[in-house]
């Protein structure tokens, strides 16, 4: 007997004019007494709506903390983030999981696609699950705009690596969410295949109006974004519009090695 699938509501877009997300305050601590270490420090962040930031610092600077927190993917010890009016404290695990499956993308460095299904039932899978049929037309464009329509029939070990990404990249943006925060997304690509998903986040951004959110530690990745947020200490300790790979990797040697800054470029 097929099981009955439950459908869920989606969670409703925030009004016009709210940021995509935003933080106040945010405060990480993990251990305590002698073990203890702040990875975020009362950090005031936004992301405004159809804007590309990147987010960049040394090893232990706080950068994947502050995204994984932002997204509702790990609890803040203090603080508030919102995604778009949704203040996530305020949620329950339920709401939660919904405003992630409604209002949030996510691209991780492993594209965490299952692998007995093809490239299309990988890019639809959250809308399945969630019982809600895909906006055809934007799916369309999505699917056109990753280019690989001729391989949606494909399974991801007939893929390689950059498709598989791209795949990911599409499942993001999928269910049209408010915010897209992708983690170190063309850490395991050469790259060719690098330069091709952050191209198609930057279309995502400019043409359909996207915000995306990429921690990298990749200064000709994180060219491809608006702008550049530097993280220090658990701090936010500068900010670079229209960024080239030049002017970030001169900005990154103002780090010691131990990630402490040592100069304000």
């Amino acid at each position: 007997m097929t099981p009955v699938q439950q459908t869920y509501p989606a969670v409703p877009a925030a009004p016009a004019g709210v940021p995509a997300a935003r933080g106040r305050a945010l405060t990480k601590v993990y251990g305590r007494g002698d073990t203890r270490v702040t990875a975020l420090d009362a950090v005031d962040v936004e992301f405004r709506r159809g804007e590309f930031t990147a987010i960049m610092g040394p090893s232990g600077s706080g950068k994947s903390t502050l995204m994984h927190c932002m997204a509702g993917l790990d609890s803040l010890t203090s603080g508030q983030a919102w995604i778009g009016d949704a203040e996530l404290s305020a949620l329950d695990d339920t709401g939660l999981t919904r405003l992630r499956r409604d209002r949030v993308g996510f691209v991780f460095q492993a594209f965490n696609l299952l692998p007995t299904l093809t490239a299309l039932e990988n890019i639809t899978l959250p809308m399945d699950i969630a019982g809600r049929a895909p906006d055809r037309a934007w799916l369309d464009e999505v699917v056109d705009a990753v280019g690989l329509r001729p391989r949606l029939g494909h399974r991801p070990t007939e893929l390689s690596g950059g498709q598989q990404q791209r795949v990911a990249c599409a499942r993001a943006l999928a269910g049209r969410p408010e915010v897209v925060f992708a983690d170190e997304p063309t850490g395991n690509l050469d790259s060719r295949s690098g330069g091709s998903v952050l191209s198609f986040l930057r279309s995502s951004v400019r043409e359909m109006g996207q915000t995306v959110v990429m921690v990298t530690h990749d200064p000709v990745a994180a060219a491809y974004a608006d702008r550049v947020l530097f993280l220090a200490d658990g701090r936010i300790v500068d900010e670079m519009t229209s960024p080239t790979a030049e002017r970030v990797l001169d900005r990154m040697k103002a780090f010691d090695s131990a990630g402490r800054v040592v100069e304000v470029g």
